[in-house]
């Protein structure tokens, strides 16, 4: 389940990315930020998934 965990976790960084150039492509500064977030909570997730498997080796 580690591998769906990843591919999640950089598929949310992926997606606050693009919430994030929409955003400031629009002038739209909710957007940008919630793309800001999405970024910030897929990184934290993955580097919880490192410590996993820093921890399990």
């Amino acid at each position: 389940m580690g591998a769906i965990d990843k591919a999640k976790d950089k598929a949310q960084v992926a997606k606050g990315k693009i919430k994030e150039a929409t955003g400031k492509a629009t002038h739209n500064r909710s957007l940008e930020a919630k793309g800001k977030g999405g970024k910030v909570s897929g990184n934290l997730k993955q580097a919880g998934e490192k410590v996993k498997d820093a921890v399990k080796k």
